[in-house]
């Protein structure tokens, strides 16, 4: 029968259009129009059996033999889950709850073993498996794979089943994992830079690879780790770093026979280059980083302070200098510093990381157009010129003379005792062994023969002399073009001439060490300099690339002391400083100029000079006493100081105390005072008399008020020749400190608290009531008089222009 069934032919029935879905289909409006209008024929399309369309036209056609096995493994299927389709929850996991009778009943969770679902899939194969017609050679090829796949399941099943029984606790773990905190990674990181830490300076040759192993750490998303294996590194290597530089051996000498030893110090040295190079290249390109510019530059610059002989100093130097500059004021002065000690400390390095770190200084100022920091030039104060190099010292010819008297002594004195002769032997070899040490501390210090010495300080005296005439005239050029094009100019972020004080204070300095053919340059470019106004001639307007007051009393500074640093060598008039000096006192400001500078301007040209012009004297006395009126307290006594040391210099400049109307016997060539004359010279102060005194011992301040009534009551005859040893520098000093603190005296202070209540509340009794109507009328008609001042004012300075 079976035979008969399967050879019969089966005619399958049709098949059904493709499924189309419900958003592609369309309905016109017809049809819907239609539907509705006749909805009684559209009722037995509700009645159709779907789901035996879909039987009987849906996939293949099934055999008896087919459905029976369905059948088969439905029942099977059916009975193991009804076995094992419930699985009893950890008791850890869930809670029980108690019935009355006391027992405990734990919740179950249904769920599908691996056992019911490896018998279905195995049913599902089997059926696809009969569907198709099979041999009898390929019906026993199946049934050896099934059994092999069943001892596989067999082996698999007890482990599968065991993993399943674990998944609870699995996840919990699974989430404890995830839910660690980031502290606990951290310390665990910072442990391990510790430990490898310690055994690098433990024993470094041993442990020279954890240097990999702390770079690798280096490399790590938190930044906080990173900062930790930098600075780690940094002590490390600060620590190993040998005090010689590392040569790599030639392949010549790697060729050669040599011992263990010599072989494991060339490896230490070998991998000891490369983690700093890798160490030095890490920094470098953090250091751009604006999240790891503070702690790389404070990494190169202790490298640079604590190994200035080791490798790749060029480098660290460069890194450096391209920061001496920067905006951030933690890194500026980080490598302003590392630079000073480098200038401060050349027995570390010879004298060569000097002279290159002029040249970068000089070409960085030179790229960046003299628009920097005033500290990036500023460090050239620290560096020390020897000007006795070469010279023999006066020790050595001492000792070189007593050995030869000695000698002579010895040749004459052949037939002494014994015992003297045993102390000259020992005194001999007492010297020769002083040699040798001498000799041998020269071969291993970094300091360079004298010639070599010398050679590296002119260098670097013509870098930094070439970086402060760059800067003078880069400030004659700035200050030509803002007078003739652009009066209105912007300044640049650090100022309109940032580096002009730093280029003055250092020409003062090391005037002594410029040669003399360019010193009259020099005077030039500070007269011009001098010269210029903040104001321009032709407009009124401010222009902010000109030099302000205390600038322009820094160039007639430096002009003085160069002037006396090679006072044997030089013959220059100075009259032209004297003029500028006389103008520019009527142009201070004490909030916008600087004090200092004036009052040592008062000292060095003024005080110090001792052979002056009586008309010149007499016109800075007058000029001084009504500069003490205007200004406070500091700036007043530095005046009063150099008002009365130049009276007790000139003996007849002291006729202006008298109260004649022409300045008593002396009145000089000019027979009136002019007193916004230019020129001292042409001032006339001898025809006048030095009123001013008389408010000034007046003064709220006692120091200042007792000051002018001591000049004022100086002896005219009587050629006093005693000097005041306060100078104005120590004045504006002291009054500066003194005049936040000092508050003067209030009468008013020693009445009783009674009385004043009293006076108080009599006083708001007596007050009349105003009359606002009144006020505001009279304010009005005061308010519109200034205008018309004003007014008038600006007409008339428009009629003189």
């Amino acid at each position: 029968m079976g035979k008969s069934r399967r050879k019969q032919k089966v005619i399958p029935p049709p098949q059904l259009p493709p499924d189309v879905p419900e958003e592609d289909i369309e309905f016109s409006d017809e049809d819907l129009k239609y539907v509705q209008e006749n909805t009684q024929y559209a009722r037995f399309v509700s009645r159709l059996d779907t789901a035996a369309i879909n039987k009987q036209c849906g996939g293949t056609v099934k055999t008896v033999e087919d459905k029976y096995e369905e059948e088969r493994s439905k029942k099977k299927t059916h009975q193991e889950e009804k076995g094992n389709g419930e699985i009893l929850v950890d008791p850890v996991d869930v809670l029980p709850i108690k019935t009355l009778d006391g027992k405990l009943h734990y919740r179950t969770e249904a769920k599908k073993s691996k056992l019911a679902e490896a018998i279905t899939d195995e049913a599902e194969t089997d059926v696809l498996e009969d569907e198709n017609i099979l041999n009898k050679s390929q019906r026993r090829a199946k049934a050896k794979k099934s059994k092999k796949e069943a001892k596989k399941q067999d082996k698999e099943l007890p482990n599968q089943i065991a993993k399943e029984e674990e998944t609870p606790q699995a996840a919990v773990l699974a989430e404890v994992k995830e839910e660690l905190s980031v502290q606990e990674t951290l310390e665990n990181k910072q442990n391990k830079l510790a430990e490898l830490g310690t055994l690098l300076l433990s024993d470094p040759e041993a442990n020279i690879k954890s240097l990999k192993e702390i770079l690798d750490l280096c490399k790590d998303e938190n930044t906080k780790i990173v900062k930790l294996g930098l600075l780690s590194l940094l002590a490390v290597f600060k620590d190993i770093i040998p005090g010689y530089r590392i040569r790599l051996p030639t392949e010549k000498e790697n060729e050669m026979k040599v011992s263990k030893e010599v072989k494991k110090t060339r490896l230490y040295e070998s991998n000891l280059l490369k983690a700093y190079k890798a160490y030095l290249q890490k920094l470098i390109i953090l250091e751009k980083l604006p999240v790891y510019n503070q702690i790389a530059t404070r990494c190169i610059c202790t490298l640079l302070d604590a190994v200035p002989h080791f490798n790749y100093r060029d480098n660290l130097l460069i890194a450096v200098v391209g920061n001496i500059s920067s905006p951030d004021e933690v890194v500026r002065r980080l490598c302003c510093s590392t630079v000073r000690s480098l200038f401060s400390n050349e027995g570390k390095h010879g004298g060569e990381l000097t002279v290159q770190a002029v040249r970068l200084i000089a070409a960085h100022v030179k790229a960046h157009n003299c628009q920097l920091h005033p500290n990036s030039i500023e460090v050239f104060m620290s560096i020390r010129f020897d000007e006795d190099i070469g010279k023999p010292n006066k020790e050595d010819e001492h000792n070189k003379k007593y050995k030869k008297n000695n000698k002579r002594k010895n040749q004459e004195e052949e037939n002494q005792v014994q015992e003297n002769e045993r102390k000259k032997s020992k005194k001999e070899m007492m010297s020769k062994i002083r040699d040798e040490v001498t000799a041998d501390y020269k071969g291993v210090t970094y300091e360079p023969d004298a010639k070599e010495r010398r050679k590296m300080q002119t260098e670097t005296l013509s870098a930094v002399f070439e970086t402060y005439f760059r800067v003078l005239r880069n400030t004659m050029y700035t200050i030509g073009e803002s007078t003739e094009e652009n009066p209105i100019s912007n300044q640049g972020s650090f100022g309109a001439h940032p580096l002009l004080a730093p280029c003055l204070d250092g020409l003062a300095k090391f005037t002594q060490q410029l040669d003399l053919d360019y010193i009259g340059d020099l005077m030039n470019y500070l007269k011009k300099l001098a010269s210029s106004s903040s104001v321009s001639n032709n407009s009124k307007q401010k222009n902010s690339k000109l030099l302000t007051v205390s600038e322009r009393l820094r160039c007639c500074l430096v002009a003085f002391k160069v002037m006396r640093s090679n006072l044997n060598a030089l013959n220059v008039d100075l009259q032209d400083f004297f003029v500028q000096l006389y103008n520019l006192i009527l142009e201070y400001r004490p909030g916008r100029d600087s004090g200092v500078v004036l009052a040592e301007s008062l000292k060095i040209m003024l005080c110090d000079d001792r052979h002056q012009d009586m008309q010149k004297a007499a016109a800075f006395v007058k000029r001084l006493a009504t500069f003490a009126l205007c200004f406070g307290c500091a700036e007043s006594m530095s005046a009063l100081v150099t008002l009365k040391n130049l009276l007790q210099k000139n003996v007849k400049c002291r006729n202006l105390l008298e109260n004649d109307a022409g300045g008593g016997s002396v009145s000089g060539s000019i027979a009136k005072y002019q007193p916004y004359a230019t020129d001292p010279n042409l001032s006339g102060a001898l025809a006048t008399v030095l009123w001013e005194l008389s408010l000034l011992s007046k003064h709220y301040h006692p120091a200042i008020s007792t000051m002018a009534t001591t000049i004022s009551n100086m002896n005219t005859s009587q050629s006093q020749t005693f000097l005041s040893a306060v100078t104005p520098q120590q004045a504006f000093a002291d009054f500066s400190l003194v005049k936040e603190s000092f508050e003067p005296k209030d009468e008013s202070r020693k009445l009783n608290i009674k009385r004043k209540r009293d006076s108080l509340a009599e006083g708001a009794k007596s007050v009349p009531e105003i009359d606002m109507e009144k006020l505001s009328k009279k304010l009005k008609e005061n308010f519109t008089i200034l205008q018309d001042i004003k007014e008038d004012e600006r007409v008339r300075m428009e009629l003189q222009s």
